[in-house]
C-alpha cells in the first residue's frame, strides 16, 4: 500500500501578517486566533496558531492576502525570512537623489506706508515670504487674516481653503508642509487648542507652518477681548511628546508683517512649526506698516514628498515603533531644540542705566514702555526687557541687565504670571541663583494692564 504524504500545515510569519482576521474565519478546527499583544514591528495584533487539531486543508493559507504571512512548511523544511524589497527583482525605474532648489528673491517697487490692521499685515507678510496655500475658518480676533487671503491668495494662483474644523485646518497644512510648500493658518486661543495634536505629529514628522495665533480670553469659549493665557501652551503644551517650536511675540502691526515673514524662514530652515502669538489688541489695532524690498519665490527642498519623480522616494512621518529608534529620534530632537536657541531675541529701551526693569510682550510691552518715560519723569530709572521669543527666551540678553537690575516687574495679561514663569524657569536653567525682586502688573478676562497702573505699581514699590 502506498504511503499517504502528510499534508502540510500552516507556518505564520508575524511580521508579515496584517491582523486582517481573514484566516481565523475560515479555520473549522479553531487553530487559529489573535494575539494578545501588538508586534511592536507592524503596529498590528497578529494571530498566533495552535496546530494540534490542524488537518492541513490549506483553507487558512488561501485566505491569507500576503503571500509570506501564512504559508504551506514541508515537514524538515526550515523557514528564511527575506527581505520583501527583494522578492520580486529589481525596480523598474532607479529613484533619481532629490536636490534642494533654492528659494528666490524677487525685487519689489518702492512704495509708501501702508495703514493697515495686524491681522492684515501679518497676511500680507505672509504672501511675501511665499505662503501660497492657507488654510482657516472665521474664528473673532483673528477672521480678518483669514478674510484677506481669501480674497488674494486666488488672484495669485495660491489656494485659501476654508477648512471644516480645526483639526482638519491642521492635517491640510500637514500635508501642504509635507510637499515642501509654505502654508499657514489665522486662529484664536480655542482654535489653537484643538490643533495642539496635529503640531505634535507636524513637529514629530519635521513638517514647516506657521501658526497664527491671536489670542483671546479663555478659558472656555471666555470671550473675545484680548488675552496673553496662551503662552503656557507655545512653551510647554504643544501637544503630546517632547515638542517645542519657536515663538514669536510681535508689539507693532510693523512686526506683525516682519515677524511673519521671519516665521517661515525659520520654519523651514529648522523643518519645524513656528508660532506668531499676538494679543486681540494687536489683531485689530491699525498701525503704519513699511513694505519690504523683495518678496520670496519658494524653492523645493530636497526632503519634501511633492509628488513628482524625483522626490517620489521620500517619506513623511512620525512613527517610531520601536522604543530604541524613537529614543533616539527624540535625542535629536533635544538637538534641534537646542540649536535654536540662537534665534532668540529681544529689545530693550533705556536700559543703559535702568534698576527698574520692566518686562512685557505684545500690545502690554506698548504700556510698559510709555510707563517708562513716565517713571523717568519722575526721576525713577526706568528700563524695558521686551522678549520678541516666548520661546526660545532671550535669557542671555536679560542676564546681562541683571547686575545693575533692583527690581523686576512683569506686565502681562494673565492671571497665572505665564510669561513670568518662563522667565523664572529660563534664568533658573541658566544658573541664575539670586535674582532681584520680583513683582508683577496682571490683567485677564479679556483686560490689558494700562499704563497707569504700571506707573502707580512701580511707585508704589519705590516708596514715592
Amino acid at each position: 500500500m502506498a504511503q499517504v504524504k502528510e499534508r502540510p500545515k500552516p507556518f505564520l510569519v508575524s511580521d508579515y501578517c496584517k491582523g486582517c482576521g481573514r484566516c481565523v474565519s475560515v479555520c473549522v478546527k479553531g487553530c487559529i486566533a489573535f494575539a494578545d499583544e501588538i508586534n511592536p514591528t507592524t503596529g498590528v495584533v497578529p494571530i498566533v496558531l495552535d496546530l494540534e487539531k490542524c488537518t492541513g486543508c490549506g483553507l487558512c493559507i488561501d485566505a491569507c492576502p500576503e503571500p509570506y504571512g501564512l504559508r504551506a512548511l514541508e515537514a524538515g523544511e526550515e523557514f528564511e525570512l527575506q527581505d520583501p524589497a527583494k522578492l520580486f527583482g529589481d525596480k523598474l525605474r532607479e529613484v533619481t537623489k532629490p536636490v534642494d532648489i533654492p528659494a528666490e528673491k524677487v525685487a519689489l517697487p518702492k512704495t509708501g506706508p501702508l495703514v493697515i490692521k495686524g491681522n492684515y499685515a501679518s497676511a500680507i507678510g505672509a504672501i511675501l515670504a511665499g505662503c501660497r496655500h492657507v488654510f482657516g475658518y472665521p474664528i473673532t480676533p483673528s477672521t480678518e487674516g483669514a478674510e484677506l487671503m481669501a480674497k488674494l491668495q486666488p488672484k495669485l494662483g495660491g489656494v485659501f481653503l476654508q477648512a471644516v474644523s480645526e483639526v482638519a485646518t491642521v492635517n491640510h497644512m500637514y500635508g501642504t508642509g509635507g510637499a515642501g510648500l509654505p502654508t499657514m493658518t489665522f486662529t484664536s486661543s480655542p482654535g489653537f487648542s484643538l490643533m495642539l495634536e496635529g503640531v505634535s505629529y507636524m513637529i514629530g514628522a519635521e513638517v514647516p507652518g506657521v501658526f497664527v495665533n491671536i489670542m483671546r480670553g479663555g478659558p472656555g469659549l471666555g470671550n473675545i477681548a484680548p488675552e496673553q493665557a496662551d503662552v503656557k501652551l507655545a512653551c510647554h503644551g504643544l501637544g503630546h511628546g517632547h515638542t517645542h517650536a519657536i515663538t514669536l511675540m510681535p508689539s507693532t502691526p510693523q512686526e506683525m508683517l516682519d515677524l511673519t515673514i521671519l516665521a517661515f524662514e525659520l520654519t523651514f530652515k529648522y523643518r519645524s512649526p513656528v508660532l506668531v502669538m499676538a494679543d486681540g489688541y494687536l489683531g485689530q489695532m491699525t498701525g503704519k506698516v513699511q513694505l519690504p524690498d523683495h518678496m520670496i519665490k519658494p524653492g523645493i527642498p530636497s526632503w519634501a514628498v511633492y509628488g513628482d519623480r524625483d522626490h517620489r522616494g521620500n517619506l513623511i512621518s512620525s512613527i517610531q515603533l520601536q522604543e530604541s529608534d524613537l529614543e533616539v529620534f527624540n535625542r535629536y530632537l533635544q538637538t534641534k531644540y537646542e540649536s535654536m536657541k540662537v534665534e532668540a531675541r529681544s529689545e530693550t529701551f533705556l536700559t543703559d542705566d535702568s534698576e527698574i526693569l520692566l518686562v512685557a510682550c505684545n500690545t502690554p510691552a506698548r504700556a510698559a514702555k510709555g510707563a517708562v518715560q513716565n517713571l523717568r519723569d519722575h526721576g525713577i530709572k526706568a528700563g524695558l526687557f521686551r522678549p520678541i521669543t516666548i520661546w526660545p527666551f532671550p535669557v542671555d540678553q536679560l542676564k546681562a541687565l541683571l547686575p545693575k537690575t533692583k527690581r523686576l516687574v512683569v506686565v502681562e495679561a494673565n492671571a497665572g504670571g505665564q510669561i513670568e514663569n518662563e522667565l523664572r524657569l529660563a534664568l533658573s536653567l541658566a544658573g541664575v541663583e539670586k535674582l532681584p525682586p520680583i513683582t508683577s502688573v496682571r490683567r485677564f478676562g479679556g483686560l490689558l494692564p494700562q499704563q497707569t497702573e504700571v506707573v502707580d505699581h512701580v511707585m508704589s514699590i519705590c516708596g514715592k
